[in-house]
């Protein structure tokens, strides 16, 4: 990672270390338990644990290890999971599908809501973390979703124009048939569509096909730029290998798991 011209924030360094969140990682500071180089810290201290000037820093006397290497994890989120540290409704959330060691580490990268099922990925590499939801970097996400009814060429047209939300026109879909269930008679009781966002507006699919009367039924994101798997099950998490890492750095194209190029092959998967 990057080195700050003055050192990290020590919220950051705890954080990455996994000794604590960073706004425990202040409450830690303010008691007086932090020291650098047996100094003791104060909130708004940095400390550099490389390089020229390199500094110790210890909680409670003990070392922090020196983190420096990135962690990446791909979640399956399944829905009823808000995407949050901590939900003031008290509703589970998806650090809670994570090891505990890592709470305090990881942050998802952009956000599935409440009812939104599929892949969520997790790192402390804030640089990757930013190219990946930032509209200017163009990052793909891919979703399927199930709709009530068979939109017409004319609804599919005006999802292709795009629409405004909330004060500001979203970015036009092309949505692609994938299956659909008929019901009773010749009607189409529901649908299956494809398609791709470049922006990560709150909501904005379920709004979109709403507005042109087709309600979502089921929304699942099955692609994060070139990243993808489809035999992560529901509610388990793995590591990226190191050809899935680089992938999501070179930003374009499409890879699934098993095919990243270098290193692993795969993510180690845990049940």
């Amino acid at each position: 990672m990057a080195e700050e011209p003055k050192g990290e924030r020590l919220q950051k360094i705890l954080s990455r270390a996994g000794v604590a969140s960073r706004r425990a990682a202040e409450d830690l500071i303010r008691a007086g338990r932090v020291t650098i180089d047996d100094r003791v810290a104060v909130l708004g201290d940095r400390a550099r644990q490389w390089g020229k000037g390199r500094q110790t820093v210890r909680v409670d006397g003990e070392p922090v290890a020196r983190m420096d290497a990135a962690l990446y994890v791909l979640l399956n989120k399944p829905a009823g999971h808000v995407t949050t540290r901590s939900d003031p409704e008290g509703r589970p959330t998806v650090m809670d599908l994570l090891p505990e060691r890592w709470r305090g580490r990881l942050k998802p990268v952009g956000r599935l809501d409440y009812r939104t099922e599929g892949l969520l990925l997790f790192t402390d590499d804030g640089d990757l973390a930013n190219r990946l939801t930032h509209p200017r970097f163009g990052c793909t996400k891919r979703y399927l979703v199930k709709v009530r009814g068979f939109p017409a060429r004319a609804a599919i047209e005006r999802l292709g124009r795009g629409m405004f939300i909330a004060g500001r026109r979203t970015a036009a879909v092309t949505p692609r048939p994938v299956r659909t269930r008929r019901g009773g008679g010749t009607a189409r009781s529901s649908s299956w569509w494809e398609l791709e966002l470049r922006e990560g507006r709150t909501r904005q699919i379920r709004e979109m096909f709403f507005r042109v009367g087709h309600p979502v039924q089921r929304l699942r994101r099955v692609a994060i730029g070139r990243l993808e798997d489809a035999h992560l099950p529901s509610g388990k998490w793995r590591e990226l290998s190191v050809g899935e890492v680089a992938s999501l750095k070179a930003g374009s194209g499409r890879m699934s798991a098993g095919r990243s190029g270098g290193g692993r092959k795969r993510g180690r998967r845990r049940r």
